[in-house]
């Protein structure tokens, strides 16, 4: 596999994908490969980039799934959980034994989700969930 515009040899190529597969870390990966750590970043943003694409190809699940939603980041200070100021919200959908789909979505809704859920999970599949108004 060799990237196009990298100027980084094949072998460099295929460490590092090595590397981003056994879980290195970037600096460490960096350094057993020879190159800049600013080098290795960027390389593994793009594999994660192409792995996100693919599952976003992949076909829809099926069999009994959950599905709920979590907000990451921001401050500590002041209102936590929904409505907190500076999170983000992720929506996820877990195949029981299975595989996991996650997404970033600007809002929790039942318009923003029920689109995403319509395109991901079969019909006659089972869904489990918190019991979520809008």
């Amino acid at each position: 596999m060799r990237l196009r515009h990298s100027k980084l040899s094949e072998k460099q190529t295929f460490s590092l994908c090595e590397h981003f597969v056994a879980g290195t870390p970037v600096r460490t990966a960096a350094e057993l490969v020879g190159v800049n750590k600013n080098t290795a970043a960027p390389f593994y943003h793009r594999l994660r980039q192409i792995i996100a694409a693919r599952i976003e190809d992949e076909s829809p699940i099926d069999g009994e799934n959950e599905i709920d939603e979590s907000y990451f980041g921001g401050k500590r200070k002041g209102k936590r959980g929904r409505g907190a100021e500076g999170k983000v919200p992720v929506f996820g959908i877990l195949k029981r034994k299975g595989r996991v789909y996650t997404k970033m979505v600007p809002n929790c809704r039942s318009r923003t989700l029920m689109p995403i859920i319509k395109a991901r999970i079969q019909l006659d599949s089972r869904l489990l969930t918190c019991q979520h108004r809008d």
